[in-house]
């Protein structure tokens, strides 16, 4: 008989193990045909498990994690292109119109300059060199126009203050009128080439020119110009001034810093007394600049105009001036340019006082003429009284 009948318990036991074994067998089945499926779909992702703590890593959660990560980094990078691309469209069209809206990377320092850097590109066509000059109107750079065969102009960049911008304006319209009136450039004044406004900086394209007359005067230890040369220079600025009075127009600020060299390149001659270099211009062509103060004779004439040291007597007793003060200051150029310093010797940074001023002229000139001293005003500082007592300072 068998054993399971003569023991029916060990029968019942028999037959749960065998159950067990069964149950196993299929549930390791199971998990090796799981295993062998995710190791599958691994493959096909191309994803590689890697062990980790020593158990095996799910290479499907991995994938799935990979895979968002990507996603956000790629949706991350899509919103940086799109930034990118509409701050570039955005500037493009800015720089192209010549509204007042302001990209958010054109920047202003405190006093009103714009700030700019070696290669910055201006409108898609002037790039900047270098920088000329600085003033208190703004600042004059060097630039290469791409519209005109990468020839080197002189951009001259407006202050982003209003009372510098109206300035500018009203010089833009005497350049116009210039080039109007003299399309060939003869009379020897400044060519304007184009100007625009740019986020609120107007700006004046000029022909380059080279250092002024002070500036060379200056780097050549005041040594004063040869006869010959002042008297070249001479004729130039009498033929720019004249056509500027035919026109009805006067500078008002006629200076050695405001009369260019087209080309300041020089000689250099060994000085044994005062053992030092002294340099000789080559060519003393010049060019006559800075319209911004320039009054046609219809417009409002301001009481004080020039600068003080080329200022003429009628301005200093606000007897009201016209063409004749451009020709003192002429005077007053002509004699620095030979002699090398100025006629009236005035710190005008420590005195402000038209005595003193006056004083100076006398001493040169002689009294102050009485039909000057008849029309000054009674409740000018400069009365007839003190003009009186104050000639026996020209002896």
């Amino acid at each position: 008989m068998p054993r399971s009948r003569r023991f029916p318990s060990y029968d019942r036991r028999l037959r749960r193990r065998q159950s067990r074994r069964r149950s196993s067998s299929c549930s390791s089945s199971r998990r090796r045909l799981r295993d062998r499926r995710r190791r599958q779909r691994s493959r096909s992702f191309g994803h590689i498990s890697c062990e980790r703590n020593g158990t095996l890593t799910d290479s499907f959660f991995r994938h799935d994690f990979c895979a968002d990560r990507d996603a956000g980094a790629e949706q991350r990078s899509r919103r940086r292109r799109t930034r990118t691309r509409s701050y570039s469209q955005s500037r493009s069209l800015s720089s192209q119109s010549n509204c007042g809206v302001r990209a958010w990377a054109v920047k202003d320092d405190e006093e009103g300059h714009l700030i700019y850097r070696t290669g910055d590109v201006l409108q898609d066509r002037y790039e900047i060199v270098g920088t000329l000059g600085e003033g208190t109107f703004g600042k004059v750079v060097e630039c290469v126009d791409h519209h005109r065969g990468g020839c080197h102009i002189a951009l001259k960049i407006i202050k982003n203050v209003e009372k510098y911008k109206e300035a500018a304006r009203l010089e833009i319209n005497v350049l116009e009128k210039i080039n109007q009136k003299d399309p060939e450039n003869k009379n020897l004044c400044v060519q304007m080439l184009d100007w625009f406004d740019y986020h609120g900086h107007m700006c004046i394209s000029f022909e380059l020119l080279a250092l002024s007359t002070f500036d060379f005067m200056k780097e050549n230890h005041y040594l004063p110009y040869s006869i010959s040369q002042v008297r070249h220079m001479a004729y130039q600025i009498c033929l720019a001034v004249k056509f500027l009075h035919d026109n009805r127009l006067t500078h008002t600020d006629l200076k050695p810093e405001n009369i260019l060299f087209v080309n300041s390149e020089y000689t250099v001659t060994y000085n044994t007394e005062k053992k030092r270099d002294e340099r000789c211009v080559l060519n003393t062509a010049v060019r006559l600049v800075d319209f911004g103060s320039a009054t046609f004779d219809h417009e409002h004439h301001s009481t004080i105009v020039s600068t003080r040291h080329y200022r003429a007597p009628e301005v200093i007793l606000e007897l009201g001036w016209s063409q004749p003060c451009d020709v003192w200051s002429i005077g007053c150029i002509l004699f620095e340019f030979y002699r090398g310093y100025t006629l009236f010797q005035i710190n005008a940074a420590l005195t402000h006082d038209n005595r003193e001023h006056l004083a100076m002229m006398e001493r040169v000139h002689g009294p102050v003429p009485s039909r000057m001293i008849r029309k000054t005003r009674s409740g000018n500082t400069l009365s007839v009284h003190w003009c009186c007592q104050n000639l026996s300072l020209s002896t």
